[in-house]
C-alpha cells in the first residue's frame, strides 16, 4: 500500500484522537481552574493555614489559652529596625540607644534594608502580616522615599503602619499617600501617632507641661486624615500611643475622655520601662504597673475595660480590648467572664480562621459565604452576640448619634536589665531559677513583636531589639551615613 494509501486509511481515526486530545485538554483545563477557584475561595488557603499551624506550634505552652489570637488568627506583628533610626524629638524614656541619632537619614539604605527585613519576614512568618514601619521619626524620610517604603512592604504581602511623632504637614502627608497627579497610592492607609508629655521638640508645644494641652495637636492629625477621606477618598487606621510615666499617669484619663472621639481608631498605651537610652532614664518607672495604668484607662472610658476575652501574646507584655465607640460611651464588643461571649469568640476563631488580609473584597464575600455554609451554628451564635451587644450599648436608639469600632491596647516592655540574661539563657536552653529573669524569658518566648534578622537567620523579639540590638547596629550605621546636617521638619 502506498504512503498516500497510508494517510487516507489512518486520516479519520487520527483526526478522531485530535478531537479527543483536545477535548481531554479542554476538560483539564476546566478542572484546573475549578480546583484553583475551590482553593481561592476557601475560608483560609492551604499556605496561610500551614503558617498559622506552625505559629501556633512555635508559642510556649502558657499562652496557648482559649482567648490567644496569635496562630489563629494572626501570626503576629512585626516591626523595621536599623532602617532610620533618627529623630527630631527629644523623648523621656527613649528606646533607641545614644547613638540613634548620629545615623543620617537615607532613602536608598532605608528602601533596600526593608526589602531584606520583608522578604526574610515573608519567608518565615507568611504570605501576609502587620507590620510596622518604625524607626527613629518616619517623616524624616523624603516623602517619595516614605511612600517608597510602603509599597516594598505592600510587596511582599505586609500591611504597613507608619509610626510618627505626628509633628508633620497637610503637604507631607499628601506627598506621600498621593501620586503627583493627585490620585491616591492606595485607598486604605495605616498610622500611628505618639503625642505625649514626655516629648520635647514639638512645633507649637517644645516643653509641654500637661497632656491637655496637646489635645490640639491631636485633633489637628485626625482632621488631616479626615480630609483626605473626604477629599481623596483615601481610608485611614489611625493609631494613637501614649509612654506613661509617674508625671503623667494621672492624666491618662482625661486625656482619653477627650480625645476618644477624635477619630482614633486605637488608643495605646506603653508604660515607661528602663529600655534604650540610659541617659533619658528617670526615677519611679517601675512604679507605673500595668494595673495602674489600665485602671486610668477604664476611668478615661468610665467603665471596666476587658482583656482577658482576646489574648495576644502574653498578657504581661499585652493587654487588648475590643471596643465600639456608640456615640460617646466605649461598649466592649466582648463582656469578661460571659460564657455566651466566650461562646461567640470560640464561634469567631473556628469559623474564621486566619485573615483575609490583600484578599479582594468580592473574594472575601464569597469566603465569608463558604466560611458560614461549613459552620452554620454560626448563625445562631452570632445573632444572639447582637443582640446582647445592642443591649449593653443602650438599645437601637443608642446607635442615632453614629458608632465606631476602637481599640483599646497596653504593651509593656521589659526592663534592659532582665533582658541580656534572659535571652542568652533562652538561647541556651536553660531555664532560670531566679522569678525575674525566668518571668522575662517566658514574655519572650511568647513574644509577638518581633524584627526579621536575615544575616543571622533569627526572627527577633522587639525587647531584645532594643535592649540588646539597636546600640551595635547603630555603632555601624554611623559609620556608615554619618550625619551631615541637622534634620529639617517640613
Amino acid at each position: 500500500m502506498s504512503r498516500a494509501d497510508d494517510r487516507t486509511f489512518d486520516g479519520p481515526e487520527a483526526g478522531s484522537r485530535v478531537v479527543t486530545d483536545r477535548i481531554g485538554r479542554a476538560l483539564d483545563l476546566v478542572a484546573s481552574k475549578l480546583r484553583g477557584l475551590e482553593v481561592a475561595t476557601r475560608h483560609l488557603d492551604p499556605e496561610r493555614q500551614a503558617v498559622l499551624a506552625a505559629r501556633w506550634e512555635s508559642l510556649p505552652p502558657h499562652v496557648r489559652t482559649a482567648a490567644q489570637i496569635v496562630g489563629r488568627r494572626s501570626v503576629g506583628c512585626e516591626g523595621t529596625h536599623g532602617v532610620f533610626p533618627q529623630c527630631d524629638l527629644t523623648c523621656s524614656p527613649c528606646y533607641h540607644s545614644a547613638e540613634a541619632n548620629r545615623v543620617r537619614v537615607d532613602g536608598p539604605h532605608t528602601i533596600r534594608e526593608i526589602g531584606r527585613q520583608m522578604r526574610y519576614f515573608a519567608s518565615k512568618r507568611g504570605p501576609v502580616s502587620h507590620a510596622q514601619l518604625i524607626g527613629g521619626e518616619v517623616t524624616l524620610l523624603e516623602p517619595n522615599d516614605h511612600a517608597a517604603a510602603i509599597d516594598v512592604m505592600r510587596s511582599f504581602g505586609r500591611m504597613p503602619m507608619s509610626f510618627s511623632h505626628g509633628d508633620f504637614s497637610e503637604e507631607y502627608l499628601h506627598q506621600v499617600t498621593l501620586h503627583p497627579d493627585g490620585t491616591p497610592r492606595h485607598r486604605d492607609i495605616s498610622w500611628a501617632v505618639h503625642i505625649d508629655t514626655t516629648m520635647r521638640g514639638r512645633s507649637g508645644a517644645p516643653k509641654p507641661q500637661t497632656e491637655q494641652e496637646l489635645n490640639p495637636f491631636r485633633q489637628q492629625v485626625c482632621d488631616m486624615f479626615e480630609r483626605l477621606r473626604r477629599d481623596h477618598g483615601i481610608r485611614s487606621y489611625l493609631a494613637h500611643n501614649m509612654t506613661v510615666t509617674p508625671g503623667n499617669l494621672g492624666q491618662v484619663a482625661e486625656m482619653l475622655a477627650d480625645c476618644k472621639g477624635m477619630g482614633f481608631r486605637m488608643f495605646s498605651f506603653q508604660p515607661a520601662a528602663y529600655v534604650g537610652n540610659e541617659h533619658r532614664w528617670e526615677e519611679g518607672f517601675r512604679e507605673v504597673t500595668d494595673d495602674l495604668v489600665w485602671a486610668e484607662i477604664e476611668r478615661g472610658v468610665g467603665r471596666s475595660v476587658p482583656f482577658g476575652m482576646i489574648q495576644f501574646g502574653d498578657v504581661r507584655c499585652n493587654r487588648t480590648s475590643w471596643g465600639v465607640l456608640v456615640g460617646d460611651s466605649f461598649v466592649p464588643v466582648l463582656e469578661e467572664g460571659d460564657p455566651l461571649d466566650e461562646r461567640a469568640r470560640d464561634a469567631l476563631y473556628d469559623t474564621f480562621p486566619g485573615n483575609w488580609m490583600g484578599v479582594a473584597p468580592g473574594l472575601k464575600v464569597v469566603k465569608f459565604i463558604r466560611a458560614v455554609a461549613r459552620r452554620p451554628s454560626v448563625v445562631p451564635v452570632a445573632a444572639s452576640w447582637a443582640v446582647r451587644f445592642i443591649r449593653r450599648s443602650g438599645g437601637l436608639r443608642a446607635f442615632r448619634n453614629g458608632a465606631r469600632p476602637i481599640t483599646m491596647v497596653m504593651h509593656s516592655f521589659i526592663d534592659a536589665r532582665d533582658v541580656a540574661p534572659a535571652w542568652d539563657l533562652l538561647r541556651q536552653g536553660v531555664v532560670s531559677e531566679e522569678p525575674a529573669i525566668r518571668a522575662a524569658q517566658e514574655r519572650l518566648d511568647a513574644c509577638v513583636y518581633s524584627m526579621a534578622h536575615p544575616d543571622s537567620d533569627e526572627v527577633v523579639p522587639a525587647c531584645v531589639q532594643h535592649s540588646l540590638l539597636d546600640p551595635h547596629e547603630n555603632r555601624q550605621l554611623v559609620e556608615l551615613l554619618p550625619v551631615r546636617r541637622r534634620p529639617v521638619k517640613m
